[in-house]
């Protein structure tokens, strides 16, 4: 199957860093989120498409896997991975790089699940807005 990617460049910020300069590890993550919001507008899939459709897509499981520090001034790379699977669930991975080296900085994943908005419930087939849009990007 195809996959989709999408690269976004992000200047960590002073308040991303410890008094030492070295970034915090837990905004990795949201280094993640920032990928995924992006690569959601560049695709046309943002999670209030999701909302309007009476769905949430809350992570389940990530996974950062850490190579070497950022540091404040840093400029990261943050390519975002869409994996189409059959399941009811959307898997990205990551890959972050410090541009001025262009050294790999850390891999990751997320799951994320379909949820009925009011009820919270799992669904347990992919919504059809959603496969309409895997047809649309040719997945």
């Amino acid at each position: 199957m195809p996959e989709l990617s999408h690269t976004i460049k992000i200047l960590v910020r002073f308040n991303e860093a410890d008094p030492l300069g070295i970034v915090w590890h837990g905004h990795y993550i949201r280094y993640f989120e920032d990928g995924r919001e992006a690569f959601g507008k560049k695709y046309g899939i943002s999670y209030l498409d999701f909302f309007q459709e009476n769905v949430v897509v809350p992570i389940v499981h990530a996974e950062c896997n850490y190579k070497k520090s950022l540091k404040f001034g840093d400029t990261v790379i943050v390519e975002t991975t869409y994996h189409p699977c059959e399941a009811a669930k959307i898997i990205f991975t990551y890959k972050l790089y410090r541009e001025a080296d262009n050294s790999l900085v850390a891999t990751g994943t997320t799951t994320q699940v379909f949820l009925d908005k009011d009820t919270q419930t799992l669904l347990l087939n992919t919504p059809s807005f959603f496969d309409a849009w895997k047809k649309q990007q040719g997945i």
